[in-house]
């Protein structure tokens, strides 16, 4: 059977001359990094135990695969076991992903009617805008900026007081949900630990300071939680040039907001505001995560850890009790790969050392050639063998532009245009629909988990090679870029 093409071919023909495309822009994992050995076994595995293959082939309890639940609750426990997580698989919900949760999430915990708006840390991950707006609120979508230390909480804080207080429930409104959920006055999405654009990690003060403001006004953290198993120390080059093949474990995690939720005592105000038992046992923070970047996007299976009331109420949305637990086959063949220890050992020895080796050849590269041109905002590599050992994670390197006479836009559709080179400007990191967001124009996002090891670090020189060349005379040029089919 002849393969499917992909949506965007980057690497077929080429016309006479053409530099091969460069797609910077792509936050995939590399087709390197995928465990299809172990997917086979795995899967081949699910289908030869009867009760297991009629199980996972039929639709599935409202709250996913129990045995996955059962191994995500136990695994939780242990990576995260200095902030005491229970093993309860109740505080567990298998979703089919953290996007497509994300819609389940609005459906099951917020009233458009009630719910004043969505709060979006900036710079944010572009594709979420649309899922908000799918959900009833499109025009209601309101930017926080970023500060070094996480989302600023007191710009936070006064964009919740500019909405006033929450509308009394009375017999005249009450939130159109049903017993097992509730409708919260606001909606907070942030990616804690290696922000996408951003890369920053929130510190510990700055994620209790967000969990008590939301108690306060009545808001649910939503925490895109789906980069926390991919982080690794960065020391100074040559230790990381010697782990390439080696195993890189996971260096001590920080607390999740539903972690600080769970553990952080609430204070009288707290217990004082309005709210009754039923409201409260909801929580305020939620941890919605995902196989996509630890195993395959196209598995299409995450997870949510709240309480479990809230992960309760996500069971309970429509199109889940509809259809049974999302992603049941694919989520049998992640439970054997957990339960196996495939999973754990392909992080360790396959998917953390090859995100540690390509970080460093980013961030190696853009010092090397485009360190006249950009800085480096969170990632840049310690100098010397004597450098404070630091932590790093995710996908992506964020650049600010040193030069105030050229954006980010032009500079990207020249790197097509004249070099073939897709990177990601800026401006697509807003948050749309909201005038007040903080432009972004000055800033570029690099992917460093795509590409061919290769063909980073020629990126990054054909990116140098634009902006050295930027004020030499051209020839004009017409191409365009899609952000959207280049995701």
């Amino acid at each position: 059977m002849r393969p499917a093409r992909t949506l965007v071919s980057d690497r077929g023909s080429l016309a006479p001359g053409t530099k091969p495309l460069i797609n910077l822009l792509r936050g995939w994992p590399a087709p390197s990094v995928l465990p299809v050995a172990q997917l086979k076994a795995a899967t081949a595995d699910v289908l030869a135990d009867s009760d297991m293959a009629v199980s996972s082939l039929q639709y599935g309890p409202d709250a996913g695969f129990q045995l996955l639940r059962e191994l995500l609750a136990s695994y939780l426990s242990r990576i995260f076991s200095v902030y005491g997580v229970p093993n309860d698989p109740s505080r567990i919900c298998i979703t089919g992903g953290a996007s497509q949760n994300a819609a389940c999430i609005l459906q099951s915990f917020t009233d458009p009617a009630y719910t004043a708006c969505i709060w979006v840390s900036a710079p944010c991950y572009f594709l979420m805008c649309p899922i908000f707006e799918d959900s009833g609120f499109a025009g209601r979508l309101r930017a926080v900026p970023e500060d070094d230390k996480g989302t600023d909480v007191e710009a936070l804080e006064r964009g919740f007081q500019e909405f006033g207080p929450r509308p009394p429930v009375s017999d005249s409104y009450k939130p159109n949900l049903a017993p097992d959920r509730k409708a919260y006055r606001h909606v907070v999405y942030v990616v804690p630990t290696s922000s996408n654009p951003s890369g920053s990690r929130m510190t510990v003060a700055r994620r209790e300071q967000l969990v008590r403001l939301a108690r306060k006004y009545d808001a649910l953290l939503i925490a895109d939680d789906v980069y926390d198993f991919l982080q690794w120390d960065v020391p100074h080059a040559d230790a990381v040039l010697a782990n390439k093949q080696g195993s890189v474990a996971l260096p001590a995690p920080l607390p999740r907001l539903v972690d600080v939720d769970r553990m952080l005592p609430r204070a009288e105000d707290d217990e004082n505001d309005g709210r009754d038992v039923h409201d409260r046992r909801f929580g305020n923070a939620i941890s919605n995560a995902s196989f996509s970047k630890i195993v395959a996007p196209g598995m299409r299976t995450g997870w949510v850890e709240a309480t479990p009331a809230f992960s309760y109420g996500l069971a309970q949305t429509g199109s889940t009790k509809s259809g049974g637990a999302p992603s049941q086959f694919s989520a049998a063949t992640i439970a054997v790969l957990m339960h196996t220890g495939e999973l754990d050992r392909h992080l360790r020895e396959v998917v953390r050392p090859a995100l540690q080796w390509r970080h460093r050849l980013l961030a190696q590269a853009v010092q090397e050639h485009l360190g006249e041109f950009l800085d480096i905002k969170c990632g840049a590599l310690p100098t010397g063998p004597s450098s404070t050992m630091t932590t790093f994670g995710g996908y992506f390197l964020w650049l600010k532009l040193r030069r105030t006479d050229i954006s980010a836009a032009a500079i990207s559709k020249r790197a097509l245009a004249d070099e073939n080179l897709v990177i990601a400007e800026g401006p697509l990191f807003e948050v749309k629909g909201d005038e007040r967001s903080a432009q972004f124009d000055d800033h570029i996002r690099l992917c460093f988990a795509w590409e061919d090891e290769a063909k980073i670090v020629e990126g990054v020189k054909r990116l140098a090679h634009v902006l050295r060349n930027w004020d030499q005379p051209r020839a004009k040029a017409s191409n365009s870029i899609d952000a959207g089919a280049f995701k």
